[in-house]
């Protein structure tokens, strides 16, 4: 007998009919002696439906407000599930965050899962229950209802098979398995059997969506095994183990893309120490997360022009705050919407001689201009123009070999 966590997204409980072919995957694990803990999403569009809601009465919301809103989407489908397990025999109770409790801490919209009790539902479990859990949200030490961020049923499954000390982690969704690139955009796309945490978490940081990287980050520091399958099919899906795991053979494990970002350069900034902590601290405090970062120092070393990439929603937010910002000094600021983040992935980058070299001549072949890079042991990313993207992934793709 096993204990599992199993993970199901929102399109997997998109609809009854898919909630009532779920509560069978979920009745067959459990008949074959396993306890099971399911962790649910909202159906899928709710989320984005109560915030729409939210912004018919005012577009700065309260996030309190917001909080308790956004968390009734999983705590429908909560219901729904263990009713439909009921109704075929399974004794099954969806458990509210507030009556475990999920303790969280950090700001609303924004928290993060850091205990909960466990005593309540390993009981239930022994007595041959299924506990049905809301995803994406917690309780405050203040007893206030909290969110964990879009994405956070993730996060929710991998601290529960955490805490609970489950022997896996199944991360159901509308595909089989974590592919080399997105298969509705690049129909060659193959499904990767085996991953490592390391690609697996800048595959998700860098706009894959199969899961929410701040879950892969915990399930690879403690040693979570996961397996990401879908809840349509009976296919194998990707394995998601630790280092020992990894294939370096395969210089490029996958190709990532998100055409959410945009840039900006600050010209003529006078070169000295500190400067660079005075352009970014204003944004962090404000919550404005900054990714690529490029510096040139002009010839006479008294001058620096510095580029960095942001969310594409935080553009007129930022340069609102740089113009306000009276301890820099620069002598002009361009921005650029319109562009988007490439990059490769693969632990055997780092014994493959001739990947960079590979994409930029790529790139160049394509005739797509490169306007920022970046780099990491795994990973090599660049910024190009958003009407290039799709040109480029298939182009990558292609030349590693992924197809």
């Amino acid at each position: 007998m096993a204990k599992k966590v199993l993970k199901f997204g929102g399109t997997s409980v998109g609809t009854i009919d898919r909630i009532l072919h779920v509560a069978k995957i979920i009745k067959k694990e459990h008949d074959s002696g396993n306890q099971v803990i399911a962790i649910v999403s909202a159906m899928s569009g709710k989320t984005n439906e109560l915030l729409k809601q939210s912004k018919t009465i005012s577009k700065d919301f309260n996030k309190r407000e917001l909080d308790v809103l956004l968390a009734s989407g999983e705590q429908v489908t909560s219901s729904l599930l263990s009713g439909a397990l009921i109704e075929i025999g399974v004794n099954s109770k969806s458990w509210l965050n507030w009556q475990i409790p999920i303790l969280t801490e950090g700001e609303n919209l924004n928290a993060r899962i850091i205990n909960m009790n466990i005593s309540k539902i390993n009981n239930f479990l022994s007595e041959g229950g299924v506990a049905i859990i809301p995803g994406f949200q917690g309780v405050s030490k203040n007893g206030e209802v909290t969110t964990i961020g879009r994405g956070g049923s993730d996060a929710t499954a991998v601290a529960f098979a955490k805490i609970f000390d489950a022997d896996k982690c199944e991360i159901y969704t509308d595909v089989d398995g974590v592919y080399s690139t997105d298969p509705n955009k690049i129909p060659v796309a193959k499904k990767i059997d085996k991953i490592s945490y390391e690609e697996m978490l800048e595959l998700s940081s860098l706009g894959a969506k199969v899961m929410q990287p701040s879950a892969v980050q915990t399930a690879m520091m403690y040693n979570i095994p996961l397996e990401v399958k879908s809840t349509f099919t009976d296919r194998q899906g990707t394995k998601i183990f630790d280092q020992e795991s990894i294939d370096y053979t395969k210089s490029v494990t996958g190709v990532a893309y998100s055409k959410d970002d945009a840039k900006i350069t600050l010209r003529g900034v006078q070169d000295k120490p500190g400067v660079a902590a005075n352009i970014f601290e204003p944004l962090s405090k404000n919550q404005i997360n900054v990714d690529m970062v490029i510096q040139n120092i002009s010839s006479d070393q008294k001058t620096t022009d510095i580029t960095f990439t942001i969310k594409r929603d935080d553009l007129l937010k930022t340069i609102e705050m740089l113009k306000k910002n009276k301890s820099i000094q620069y002598e002009s600021m361009s921005q650029n919407a319109k562009v988007s983040k490439i990059s490769i992935v693969g632990a055997g980058m780092v014994s493959t001689p001739g990947v960079t070299y590979r994409m930029f001549r790529s790139l160049a072949e394509e005739k797509i201009n490169i306007l920022a890079i970046s780099t990491s042991e795994i990973k090599l990313s660049v910024i190009i123009n958003e009407d290039d993207t799709l040109k480029a992934i298939k182009k990558l793709h292609t030349v590693f070999e992924l197809d």
